[in-house]
């Protein structure tokens, strides 16, 4: 039986309409991923949109230390925004997300053993729990130590609801300190928490999601009656074109979408007399 409670879960995720949610569930038995696969498959929504709408509460924050070589972000949900916006919550928040600051904690779960208070932070928020009277976590945590020459930013879009981390690898000391580098490093910060790349290059994305998609395709194109002689070069195509919006080095910067992120930083690097190069970088959305 599909309830009216798993259609919603659907149409929250992806936002399709109430009767094709409860169309694909009853044929895939109430499967909710390959109902979002048929969906897909079908057009009736865009790839990797599911995770727009599934949310909870809670702030995302940063911090990255004077000298820029050193950064942290972090994420601390709660169960509703009435919470997140209270002065004592916001303020529970900066604690944890300065001490981490402090601390040597390089992930999660070191995250959670930094000495707090009496005890630590993952026992903090524990305690937190029983004032606020909801459940609290800290959700996700990453710190990034830049290598030599490298330059940590952050940017925190939409009042803790958008996280960015990045690191920017240089070859001139001078260059950190440069008003056009400073601004180039706010800009992909901006590009990244409005495009939310899934990987810097072509080999973070999983081979298992190329796979799906290239499934996607081809279902697609048979459906549209497609020869069977010619689909692979279309898949060659649209696998490209999917790299293209997904991979944070071809997208195209949004403030210039004609000009790739790749291009940016080699034009960059040119007027600078220096080479540019993003390390790595990580987006957190709330809830995602």
């Amino acid at each position: 039986m599909i309830t009216a409670s798993i259609v919603k879960e659907l149409r929250d995720k992806t936002n399709a309409g109430m009767m094709d949610c409860k169309k694909v569930l009853t044929e895939t038995n109430g499967d909710i991923e390959a109902s979002i696969k048929l969906l897909r498959e079908r057009g009736i929504m865009k790839a990797g949109k599911k995770s727009d709408r599934a949310a909870t509460e809670g702030i995302i924050t940063a911090r990255v230390n004077g000298a820029a070589t050193c950064g942290n972000l972090l994420e601390i949900n709660c169960e509703t925004d009435f919470v997140s916006r209270n002065e004592n919550f916001q303020a529970f928040v900066a604690g944890i997300a300065d001490k981490l600051a402090e601390s040597e904690a390089k992930d999660h779960a070191a995250a959670l053993a930094v000495p707090y208070g009496q005890d630590n932070i993952d026992n903090f928020v524990k305690e937190k729990v029983v004032e606020l009277g909801e459940n609290l976590q800290l959700r996700k945590y990453v710190r990034f130590d830049a290598a030599p020459g490298g330059v940590v930013a952050s940017y925190i879009h939409l009042g803790g609801k958008v996280g960015v981390l990045l690191e920017v690898g240089t070859t001139k000391p001078e260059t950190a300190s440069n008003a056009a580098f400073q601004e180039l490093i706010k800009d992909l910060t901006l590009h990244i928490a409005a495009s939310a790349p899934k990987g810097l290059s072509r080999d973070d994305i999983p081979q298992d999601i190329v796979d799906t998609e290239k499934e996607i395709f081809r279902v697609r194109l048979l459906e549209q009656g497609k020869p069977e002689n010619i689909l692979e070069n279309i898949i060659k195509g649209q696998l490209g074109k999917f790299f293209a919006e997904s991979c944070f080095l071809e997208q195209g910067f949004v403030k210039d979408p004609d000009v790739t992120i790749n291009q940016l930083l080699e034009n960059k690097g040119k007027e600078l007399s220096d080479t540019l190069t993003v390390t790595r970088f990580v987006r957190f959305g709330l809830g995602e």
